[in-house]
């Protein structure tokens, strides 16, 4: 049986790549922070979603989800499959992209807090119950704006968007990809760009379904011992960094 634990998994993406992975025969966690809303979630999903309470922000709550994941494993009470997907877009408050002429530290904190020190923390704790598994894998949920080459490049996807938080921050995503991956070369991990897909994040506005933006995320899921590891994946393969 193949355990996979999903952030920020009851609703978009993360609940897209749930229902995914349910079909290929996993047993998946459903990590919320309203555990109302992950149960609902689960409910939906039905047989082989199991939710858990777990917001990536809290030290206390991440622990609380591996120990919950660890007592429900049974003798084994490993992982085999993790996929940090929570994320927030880093907007002011009043829901305006925050450019570098106006970014401040405090701008930036929370969007941090979650994407980075967030994917961080889950992976650390988590780290333990992986390597128990025979083929580990691990997949970073990034972004398309992560790419300083497209960013950077005039007339390029991305070049035109004004915003540092979100961008800032999943790239450094990318950067703890490779540094895990250097570090742990037996667990497969990767870092995906699920493109421009329709969620809360960007408020509907993507131009693709949550089936489409989920592919990338559940074809790195599911690879195998053999696969690739350290890289940046999009729908039609490596990505620039």
């Amino acid at each position: 049986m193949t355990t996979t634990l999903i952030t920020g998994a009851n609703k978009g993406l993360g609940f897209e790549t749930a229902r995914r992975l349910l079909a290929e025969g996993h047993t998946v966690y459903l990590g919320s922070r309203d555990p109302e809303l992950g149960r609902r979630a689960a409910e939906r999903l039905g047989a082989g979603a199991r939710a858990i309470q777990l917001d990536v922000t809290d030290d206390a709550s991440v622990a609380a989800a591996v120990r919950a994941v660890q007592a429900d494993g049974g003798a084994s009470g490993g992982l085999d499959v993790l996929v940090n997907n929570a994320g927030i877009g880093g907007q002011a408050a009043d829901g305006r992209t925050v450019g570098a002429a106006e970014l401040t530290v405090d701008a930036l904190r929370p969007v941090f807090e979650t994407n980075v020190f967030g994917t961080v923390r889950v992976t650390h704790a988590f780290l333990p119950l992986l390597l128990r598994s025979a083929a580990p894998v691990v997949v970073n949920v990034s972004s398309g704006l992560a790419s300083l080459t497209l960013v950077s490049t005039p007339g390029s996807p991305g070049y035109g968007y004004p915003g540092v938080g979100y961008p800032a921050s999943k790239t450094a995503v990318n950067m703890i990809t490779v540094q895990y991956a250097k570090a742990f070369p037996g667990i497969r991990i990767n870092a995906v760009e699920p493109g421009y897909t329709a969620t809360d994040l960007n408020g509907h506005t993507g131009t693709q379904t949550v089936e489409q933006g989920a592919e990338i995320i559940v074809r790195m899921a599911l690879v195998g011992p053999d696969g690739p590891t350290g890289g940046y994946f999009g729908q039609e393969g490596p990505y620039p960094w």
